[in-house]
């Protein structure tokens, strides 16, 4: 995946490359002749489009810093690189109104071969093109992936492991609901086999009585027959 913004900070360095040469060559030339005029108009069309292109840049950094596609290492190092940018950017207006050899030696120096000094990078990305820092990103890229996979496996596995303590849960539950059914059952069987009992031992207790008045009342006879017997 190729990133756009080192594509377009690709561009707009070489852009301003290109105004800085148009300057030194319209600088050659007298200031009332026509190819001066013709350079200087290029170069204020140029400029603007520079200056918008470096806009478009910042911009584009502060939306990849906010939705966190870049590391913060990298951030750095590109907003390294845009403060040079947009200090050259200040340079090459100096230029534009000024002509002469003095402008152009201040324009040039700065303690760095590289005129624009754009292209000073940290000792780890030093001998390193676009093409290595893109690679560079990509496989940054690539292990944040790989983590980002390995933290999902984690969590499936976890949600795995939940839908299966809720599965045991609710079969637990079902076989709570059906002890408690089956004891809710043993219960009013017992109540009603307590009150049957009750009216047994109610109808014993009457059936008892019965016998004892009955044996009563025939002693009863006994008693008064015998007597009478024994006079006859």
């Amino acid at each position: 995946m190729t990133d756009s913004w080192l594509l377009d900070y690709d561009r707009c360095a070489q852009l301003g490359q290109d105004i800085m040469e148009k300057i030194t060559e319209r600088n050659k030339h007298n200031r009332t002749s026509k190819p001066y005029t013709k350079l200087s108009a290029q170069v204020r069309s140029s400029m603007k489009q520079f200056s918008g292109d470096v806009e478009k840049l910042k911009n584009g950094l502060i939306r990849a810093t906010s939705s966190y596609h870049i590391t913060q290492r990298e951030v750095d190092r590109r907003q390294g690189m845009m403060d040079k940018l947009i200090t050259k950017e200040k340079h090459l207006e100096t230029a534009f109104r000024n002509e002469g050899g003095e402008s152009r030696a201040g324009l040039m120096a700065g303690g760095s071969d590289d005129p624009w000094g754009v292209r000073e990078e940290p000792a780890e990305f030093h001998g390193i093109g676009n093409m290595g820092l893109r690679d560079h990103q990509q496989q940054i890229i690539r292990e944040q992936d790989r983590g980002l996979d390995a933290l999902s496996n984690v969590i499936s596995r976890q949600k795995n492991m939940a839908l299966d303590i809720g599965n045991e849960v609710g079969q637990q539950n079902e076989i709570l609901d059906d002890i408690i059914d089956h004891t809710d059952r043993t219960g009013q069987r017992l109540i009603k086999e307590t009150r049957h009992i009750r009216i047994v031992d109610r109808k014993s207790a009457t059936c008892g009585f019965w016998v004892v008045i009955i044996l009563l009342f025939v002693a009863i006879i006994v008693v008064a027959v015998v007597p009478g017997g024994k006079s006859l």
